[in-house]
């Protein structure tokens, strides 16, 4: 789980003759991840594609055009069919003429429509001034002008022009000015005054008569593209399936003819490498030297180790030129498969080119969810750990022990099964995976503390049935139980070092790749100065651990309510200087700060880190008792509560049998004290505040239900990429990508 799965590089070398038989092969088993080659082979040139590709691409383009045009999706497939060569070549002909013949038509039907309705939105100004419009063109010695403005300050601008003789119509805003003068005169005259000429449209008599006729003919498009578009509609449910059975033969038969570009060739042979699993090698090489009868050889060049990436070894493999094909084609594989294999210098390899294996992250199927939140930050190289399986681990832990509440985590988990059981994206459903957990955890971590929506109930009722007085646990909100509050700090701080001590111990591991020295100075430092300042802040040595942690008298959980039997580490003080006292502790955090400053000296800044990230840990507790307030002043609302005091503090109680101003009355309940009421309850003021208040309880809850995706979640993440993946973790691992193609619409039967 921590690793991805083994890789191994692999040559294929053949005669050309052999090619595209073991491309068909190769194709079929969608297991090899192929190498491009890049060229530095003497006396090598990358292959030709085969015969018939360019035709091939040439109509997949058309095939894709044509979906566009018809709007084809994934759902108007259909049963899955055989598609011929012959049957594309004749079908598709046909189809391309009808599509795009009714596509033109709708084309101009469209432009045609566009323009009527400019025409339309031109002539509503002139419909509202109401003159013809052939009286607003066509005079010798009138100059006509028809816009929007304002009448007085147009009328002001004319008096004081050259103009002498001019009148004005004024509608709705619309003013048409006549003046006896030429056009450029009246326009000059014009530039003065607020005033938005328009364009006179073509047309003559009343505007409203115009105006109809254009909206007829708007009508009759209309009408003419509904036509086409049913048409349209109707070729799609007759060629959808066609064309996406055909699109899946096109681009199968356009990546076969186009992977000779990847290989390296001579005049007569090839030679394909890529990276495959190991684990299986045994069946790739079965199944093409089965499906290739021609001469065909397939090595194993190297197994990539995770230490290095890749390794600089390779595995001797006797190669007999193949069985089946003629003494010249097995010479040519003989001395191609030579040369592919041919050591260098110092060990190496000879290979296309020094590309890093591609990653198959390796999860167990409960895990694979978590694997689309670690992509988010990045893929995982293949020469690093994994931190998916820890993220599984660790998150819905995590998002469980903020939020614990029977009721909400049912919801998540429905919520999650939902979108994992609904949806055909692949990130949604890991979502939804994802979320399933998270409300399992919930579920859990609310039992333990006996609240469902933020109600005692399972405490108060599920618990004694089973035996026991209350919940094992409590979030620690009322006085009575305030020490769990304590002590869910505590515990967040141990959860943080914890939690950061394995993402320093999976980069030491990482870092012994160059050596025990570059690991012991680059992560054994960290880990160093990690335990050594807390060891030192839980030995309360001159007062470095607060009261919450620890007290000299008691021990580390000092009024803790778990009973852990655990009173702190020994200071161990060494020596002291000018009175402060030297603990072993510190002796250990000042080793791994040397053996850092050894390793990179600039990284000495960030020797806080071991504090401060620790105490990020403590946004758990915080979280907690936020959502667990926000849950109880929801409830509070309606229900209303009273105190009642007992020997461990005061309780809060919901009054959800009795009101509390009742058992305030009563003066006890179970034997102790009721004494006061915090707030008598929505759901006790009458049939108005039964409405409200229920309107505040479902609102306030789903609020609170929300709240915890965006607190909770983000916070639970921001733990796992900020603090534990920043110890580790770098990613950039390039993603597998078989050459093969998983067939959706067609069937080779």
């Amino acid at each position: 789980m921590l690793r991805p799965e083994k890789m191994c590089r692999v040559s294929v070398t053949g005669s050309k003759r052999a090619m595209e038989a073991t491309i068909e092969a190769v194709h079929d088993l969608e297991m090899l991840h192929v190498t491009e080659y890049d060229g530095s082979w003497d006396g090598f040139e990358p292959g030709d594609s085969l015969e018939g590709t360019n035709e091939a691409a040439d109509k997949l383009v058309t095939v894709r055009s044509l979906q566009s045009i018809l709007g084809v999706d994934e759902e108007d497939a259909g049963p899955t069919r055989v598609v011929t060569d012959e049957a594309i070549q004749e079908q598709l002909e046909e189809v391309r003429t009808e599509v795009n013949e009714l596509d033109d038509r709708r084309d101009e039907i469209r432009d045609d429509l566009r323009a009527v309705e400019d025409q339309i939105n031109t002539m509503e100004p002139f419909v509202a001034l109401g003159i013809d419009l052939d009286l607003l063109r066509g005079y010798d010695s009138l100059a006509v002008a028809v816009g929007e403005g304002d009448r007085d300050e147009i009328d002001t601008t004319l008096v004081e022009s050259d103009i002498r003789t001019f009148d004005l119509f004024t509608e709705d805003g619309i003013v048409a000015v006549f003046a006896q003068a030429d056009e450029d005169e009246l326009q000059d005259a014009l530039v003065g005054a607020t005033f938005s000429r328009l364009d006179i449209p073509e047309g003559d008599g009343s505007p409203t008569a115009y105006l109809e006729e254009l909206e007829h003919k708007k009508q009759q498009l209309e009408s003419k593209l509904s036509t086409v578009e049913e048409e349209l509609e109707a070729l799609r449910l007759d060629y959808a399936g066609f064309l996406l059975a055909a699109e899946e033969k096109l681009a199968i038969e356009s990546q076969k003819g186009e992977a000779p570009l990847t290989f390296a060739t001579t005049e007569n042979a090839f030679i394909a490498e890529g990276w495959i699993p190991d684990e299986h090698y045994t069946e790739f090489k079965r199944t093409v030297d089965s499906a290739v009868s021609e001469a065909v050889d397939i090595d194993k060049l190297e197994v990539a180790e995770y230490e290095e990436g890749h390794a600089h070894s390779r595995e001797e493999v006797e190669h007999g030129g193949g069985g089946g094909a003629d003494e010249h084609e097995g010479a040519t594989i003989s001395e191609a498969d030579d040369q592919s294999q041919e050591a260098v210098a110092d060990g190496g390899l000879v290979t296309m080119s020094d590309d890093q294996p591609p990653v198959i992250m390796d999860n167990p199927g409960v895990v694979q969810p978590f694997e689309d939140l670690v992509e988010v930050v990045n893929r995982p190289k293949y020469s690093e750990f994994d931190p998916t399986a820890v993220f599984f681990l660790t998150f819905p832990a995590f998002y469980g022990f903020m939020i614990g509440d029977v009721g909400y985590g049912i919801l998540y988990f429905l919520a999650g099964y939902g979108l994992y059981a609904n949806v055909d994206s692949d990130v949604l459903k890991s979502l939804g995976g994802v979320a399933m957990w998270a409300g399992g955890f919930t579920v859990l971590f609310g039992f333990l503390y006996g609240e469902i929506f933020g109600l005692h109930t399972i405490s108060n009722v599920v618990w004694p049935a089973l035996g026991f007085a209350e919940a094992p646990v409590h979030k620690g909100l009322q006085p009575a139980f305030g020490d769990y509050a304590i002590a869910w700090l505590t515990i967040s701080l141990l959860a943080g070092m914890v939690h950061l001590a394995v993402g320093w111990i999976f980069d030491f591991v990482k870092n012994m790749r160059h050596g025990l020295w570059d690991a012991i100075t680059e992560s054994g430092s960290w880990l160093l100065m990690l335990f050594g300042l807390w060891a030192w802040v839980f030995s309360g040595a001159m007062g470095s651990a607060p009261n919450f942690l620890y007290t000299a008298e008691e021990g580390i959980f000092a009024g803790h309510p778990f009973a852990l039997g655990f009173t702190g580490v020994p200071a161990v003080n060494l020596f002291s200087i000018m009175g402060f006292p030297i603990s072993a502790w510190l002796i250990v955090f000042f080793v791994g700060l040397v053996l850092l400053a050894m390793a990179d000296l600039i990284e000495v800044v960030e020797f806080l880190n071991v504090l401060v990230n620790v105490l990020s840990y403590t946004r758990l507790a915080a979280v907690l008792l936020a959502k667990a307030g926000m849950a109880f002043v929801v409830n509070l609302l309606f229900f209303g509560v009273y105190v009642v005091e007992t020997d461990h503090g005061a309780e809060w109680h919901f009054g959800i049998n009795h009101s509390p101003a009742y058992m305030l009355e009563q003066g006890t309940y179970h034997g102790h004290e009721v004494s006061q009421v915090m707030f008598g309850g929505l759901m006790h003021s009458g049939v108005a505040g039964v409405v409200g208040g229920l309107l505040v309880l479902v609102l306030g809850h789903v609020l609170v239900l929300t709240l915890g995706v965006t607190s909770a979640g983000l916070q639970g993440v921001r733990l796992e990429y900020v603090e534990f993946f920043g110890k580790f973790f770098e990613g950039g691992g390039k993603p597998y990508s078989p050459f093969g193609y998983e067939r959706t619409y067609t069937t080779d039967d």
